[in-house]
């Protein structure tokens, strides 16, 4: 059992062009879902909603804009990084069937939030942990997940209709997939290398260099 998990982990992909269009089951979509509903939050104030996209217009819409940010990236390159960021798929929002938005409502739980009162990020932390558990429950399940951040929060808010104050944290595209691949996209093409973890480790205090 122990090692299942540390597989899953270490097996997890943020997947943009292995997904094969085929719809998630609804009893594997309420697992996955349930997962990340399960999740440790401040307060236990479970700041998170998740908003599910099927709607192909409202994917294609949202897929515009993706692109229309990819190009304001691009431009900011030149020589070599450009040659390879044009080779990196940024998403996977036509190929997947499903996305799942995941927000944050600071108002959830309030007005005061057991344990947010020194740090005012420590809701937004919790919905980072429910998106981690909906990310390693779908590996588990045999699916693929990839985060979409090529998009302007305004945007995203007007499209899905999310209220002023809900911040839209993630866009996710799930489905099946083909295969994982062994080695991280932006590894295989070259924008970076992964740290290793003694440069990451620190003991007592900070020591060396960032």
């Amino acid at each position: 059992m122990i090692s299942q998990l540390y597989d899953v982990i270490h097996r997890r992909r943020d997947v943009r062009g292995e997904f094969t269009g085929a719809p998630v089951p609804d009893e594997v979509l309420h697992r996955v879902l349930s997962a990340a509903h399960a999740a440790p939050s401040v307060g236990l104030s479970q700041p998170w909603d998740f908003i599910l996209v099927r709607d192909r217009a409202v994917r294609a819409a949202f897929h515009d804009h993706v692109r229309q940010e990819r190009d304001t990236f691009a431009a900011a390159l030149d020589g070599e990084a450009a040659r390879r960021f044009a080779r990196i798929k940024i998403d996977g929002v036509l190929e997947s069937t499903l996305s799942v938005v995941v927000t944050y409502d600071p108002d959830r739980g309030g007005p005061a939030v057991l344990g947010r009162h020194a740090i005012a990020d420590a809701g937004l932390y919790s919905v980072c942990l429910a998106i981690q558990n909906l990310w390693l429950a779908a590996t588990a399940e045999g699916l693929g997940v990839g985060w979409v951040s090529f998009y302007r929060e305004s945007f995203l808010r007007d499209l899905l209709g999310v209220p002023g104050v809900v911040r839209p944290v993630a866009w996710l595209c799930v489905g099946p997939v083909s295969h994982l691949e062994e080695v991280p996209d932006l590894e295989r093409h070259g924008w970076r290398r992964r740290r290793p973890l003694d440069a990451a480790v620190h003991h007592d205090r900070w020591t060396g260099d960032r």
